[in-house]
């Protein structure tokens, strides 16, 4: 076993005599178990996290039960609902790349024979899949589990992105002060991750179809008793991974990762997730370019629509998810049509993806749609490339009503998230304007803040809402929905075109043609590019400082180099 090297020999005395402190070492014989370790992620300021002390008490004695010695340790987390629209945010991004070095230096130092991750919201499943990627040893994810939707007194469903769209109706004058009360105290009514298909329920959605996770991690609700069943199931699988040697890098292939990206268009999940997954391609020594995710999307329907997407007067939650299928009903139509999905692909039940899909069930016709009726035949996600981002960009395509598909106007350029937010608040945004906010990328941000205020703002003025839109090197919330395209790369700070624009360019943007471009010849782009100059780092000192510069752009993973 690995963790021989620190409790065998009599050299190791030293080294056992301070496992025995540590109390889990019960007997004897638990020097001849595996030491599994059991990453968790409590933290009291994450709603999706702040049950998860007791959860992973669950996961640490059903990991003993199966055989196992379990020792714990947290990592940090960052709740963006919470740093959204103020400088917190600027650590939201970074915060993955300290969770993915604690999770490696963890494993690895203490020489752990397996691990079991316990994340939940934001940047954390990113971080915990990009350490567990690097110590490479058997591993299996247990998320906290989604936060049920909000209700009012008529049944009306809401989410936190319901209340971030109400402060722009707010700010308009559509909506009270009372009104808006109702709303927040209401719409985030349970502990875990954000109801809608967010960036964290779509992470952790993606690691079923990865096959780093068991199925229903996804989509089984925090409260609900099964969790903890499905913890359990989770700590003794973990014990014949150990017994077969299937490690992470075993598991999550190119292969696999094209399923996770085929799910995710499938089921219209962030956009933040193609960021993140880019990451982990890199950190899993994968040759995965941008550009793939558009292969993969072509050849994918788009079947669910849930929150913040509509589906047409119907707005579906993951609690709704769930009680159609799930995951597995989504990856079973999926598989229905040849080419979709990589079917023998190997995943932590111990079994192919597709022996995992023999019994799934779709339950009903509305939520999740039969791949012969989907929302589109190509999936919600695009890449788009063109003169403002030859390095790619990305869009929640399905989110977009149909009339946005192709938009045409003038450019209203901000450089700062803050500028663009004070000119929608008075009145200074025009319909039919192209908002670009730019120097908001991991580098020039840094820490490629996401607008969710910003987007939500311009969603809740119904001027506004249909007749905008937005164009940034940052990123948005995976509860941003509209004509919204971010990750535009190269990023401004290190000279990408969108730097070079200019208050009245003309930006054609063909969602249809994957196409973002600015109608500026380039004689005229190389003459701003020659004037143009690198502004200064925002920060000189602390941990954002090292990060802006390390920080690679957005078209690789936002990684550090």
């Amino acid at each position: 076993m690995r963790s021989d090297t620190i409790k065998r020999g009599f050299e190791r005395a030293p080294h056992r005599s301070l496992l025995r402190a540590t109390g889990q070492i019960r007997d004897e014989s638990d020097f001849e178990k595996p030491f599994i370790a059991i990453c968790n992620s409590y933290v009291d300021i994450i709603p999706g996290h702040v049950h998860l002390q007791e959860f992973g008490r669950v996961v640490k004695e059903a990991v003993r039960a199966a055989g196992g010695v379990p020792f714990e340790f947290n990592t940090i987390g960052v709740d963006d609902g919470i740093v959204m629209g103020h400088e917190g945010m600027r650590y939201s991004l970074p915060s993955r790349e300290l969770i993915a070095d604690s999770v490696e230096t963890m494993a690895a130092s203490h020489c752990f024979d397996a691990m079991i991750c316990i994340p939940n919201c934001d940047k954390i499943t990113p971080g915990m899949l990009m350490g567990a990627a690097r110590v490479n040893i058997p591993t299996i994810f247990i998320s906290g589990g989604p936060m049920l939707a909000g209700q009012d007194e008529q049944g009306v469903k809401s989410d936190l992105i319901t209340v971030f769209e109400a402060v722009g109706k707010r700010a308009a004058g559509k909506m009270t002060d009372a009104q808006l009360l109702k709303l927040e105290q209401i719409s985030c009514p349970t502990c875990g991750s954000c109801s809608g298909m967010f960036t964290a329920n779509s992470m952790n959605c993606l690691c079923e179809a990865l096959g780093i996770a068991l199925p229903f991690n996804g989509t089984l609700p925090a409260v609900s008793p099964e969790r903890h069943e499905l913890a359990r199931k989770a700590a003794s699988q973990i014990m014949e991974l150990v017994a077969r040697n299937i490690r992470f890098r075993d598991i999550v292939t190119a292969e696999a990762i094209d399923n996770a990206m085929a799910l995710d268009v499938a089921m219209g999940g962030s956009t933040n997730t193609v960021l993140h997954v880019l990451a982990l391609a890199r950190e899993t020594g994968l040759d995965y370019p941008i550009a793939r995710f558009n292969d993969v999307s072509d050849r994918t329907p788009h079947l669910a629509k849930v929150s913040p997407a509509w589906d047409g007067p119907k707005q579906w939650h993951i609690q709704d998810v769930h009680a159609a299928g799930g995951v597995p009903a989504i990856l079973a139509e999926l598989a229905k049509r040849p080419g979709v999905l990589k079917l023998d692909a190997q995943t932590v039940t111990g079994k192919k993806l597709g022996e995992n899909l023999a019994h799934a069930e779709r339950r009903g016709d509305e939520c999740i749609r039969d791949v012969d009726s989907p929302h589109s035949q190509r999936g919600a996600l695009s890449a788009l490339f063109g003169n403002l981002a030859p390095e790619g960009s990305i869009i929640k395509v399905g989110a977009v009503d149909q009339h946005e598909m192709a938009f045409r106007g003038p450019a209203r350029v901000f450089d700062s998230e803050e500028l663009a937010t004070n000119a929608v608040v008075n009145g200074k945004i025009n319909p039919g304007d192209v908002i670009i906010v730019r120097y908001e990328g991991p580098r020039g941000g840094p820490g490629m803040r996401e607008m969710l205020a910003l987007t939500s703002m311009v969603k809740g003025i119904p001027e506004l809402s249909s007749t905008t839109a937005l164009i940034t090197d940052g990123r948005f919330s995976g509860g941003t929905r509209g004509l919204c395209i971010g990750h535009v790369s190269p990023e401004a700070a290190e000279g990408g075109p969108i730097g070079l624009i200019r208050d009245g360019d003309i930006v054609n943007i063909d969602l249809s043609a994957r196409k973002l471009d600015v109608e500026v010849g380039d004689d005229e782009l190389a003459a701003r590019r020659a004037e143009w100059q690198a502004p200064a780092p925002k920060y000189a000192r602390g941990w954002l400082a090292r990060y802006t510069r390390l920080v690679t752009n957005a078209s690789n993973g936002a990684i550090l180099e």
